[in-house]
C-alpha cells in the first residue's frame, strides 16, 4: 500500500441506465453516509465561512446526492451549486430537493478539465468527493492547478489508502453492496491517498494554506484556502 495503484472501475464503464450501475450508485450513497464524507466536508468548510458560501462547484458530481447533503449541512440559502460530470444523471427528485433547500443547482455535463479550463468567475468553493483517486498524478496535478485558478477554497474527501480500509471494503457485501461496488471499492482504496500525497500535487505558492489529514476510519481530507481572496 506504499504507492498509489490505479485500475479501471467498473462503474465508469457501464452505461448510466444499466441496472448494476444504478444499484452501485445507490450503494455509493450508503457508503458515503457510513463514511460521513458530507459531514467531514461541511465541518471543514464552516470555519472559513462565518456567512454561508454563495457559490459552490462539485467536480465529478455524479447524481448530485453528495452536493445536496453538503448544501443542507452548510445551511446556505441562496446558494448557487454547479454539478460538473461527464454524465447527466441527476434525477428530477434531486433537483427538486435542491430547490426545496433554496439552492439553485445547475448541471454542467462536461469534462472537468474542459470546464475548469474555460474562463469563468472565481467561486467560493470547489469540492470533490471520491473523485480525485481516478487520476494518475500528472493529470491530477493539472486538474488541481486549474481548480486553484477558480476557487477561494478547494476541498476533497477521498479514500484513505490503508490495509484497514481495504479490509473494510471487502466486507461491503455484508450490507448488500453489489459486485460492481465491491470491485470498485477495493480499486478506489488502492488508488487512494495518505500523508501528503495531494499536497505534493497542489500548485506551489505562498497564496495558499494547505491541510491534509485522515478523517474517520476510511476517509482522507485535503483542504486548500486562498490567503489573498
Amino acid at each position: 500500500m506504499d504507492a498509489r495503484r490505479l485500475e479501471g472501475e467498473w462503474l465508469d464503464e457501464l452505461p448510466a441506465d444499466d441496472p448494476r450501475a444504478r444499484r452501485s450508485r445507490a450503494d455509493l450513497r450508503r457508503i458515503n453516509a457510513l463514511m460521513g464524507n458530507a459531514r467531514i466536508v461541511a465541518s471543514a468548510l464552516k470555519p472559513f465561512f462565518p456567512q454561508p458560501p454563495r457559490t459552490m462547484v462539485e467536480l465529478g458530481a455524479g447524481d448530485g446526492a453528495f452536493a445536496l447533503r453538503v448544501a443542507r449541512l452548510m445551511r446556505a440559502p441562496a446558494l448557487e451549486m454547479t454539478l460538473v460530470d461527464r454524465q447527466r444523471i441527476v434525477a428530477p427528485d434531486t433537483l427538486a430537493a435542491f430547490k426545496a433547500a433554496r439552492v439553485t443547482a445547475t448541471v454542467a455535463q462536461d469534462d472537468v478539465f474542459e470546464w475548469l479550463g474555460r474562463d469563468g468567475l472565481r467561486v467560493d468553493v470547489v469540492m470533490a468527493n471520491l473523485f480525485l483517486h481516478h487520476f494518475e498524478d500528472e493529470p491530477l496535478a493539472r486538474m488541481l492547478s486549474l481548480a486553484a485558478r477558480r476557487a477561494r477554497v478547494f476541498v476533497a474527501c477521498e479514500t484513505r489508502r490503508s490495509a484497514f480500509a481495504l479490509a473494510g471494503a471487502r466486507m461491503l457485501g455484508a450490507i448488500g453492496c453489489n459486485d460492481v461496488t465491491l470491485h470498485d471499492a477495493a480499486v478506489s482504496i488502492r488508488a487512494g491517498f495518505r500523508d501528503g500525497d495531494i499536497s505534493a500535487l497542489w500548485p506551489a505558492g505562498a497564496s495558499w494554506s494547505v491541510r491534509e489529514e485522515s478523517r474517520g476510519l476510511f476517509s482522507h481530507l485535503f483542504l486548500a484556502r486562498r490567503l489573498d481572496a
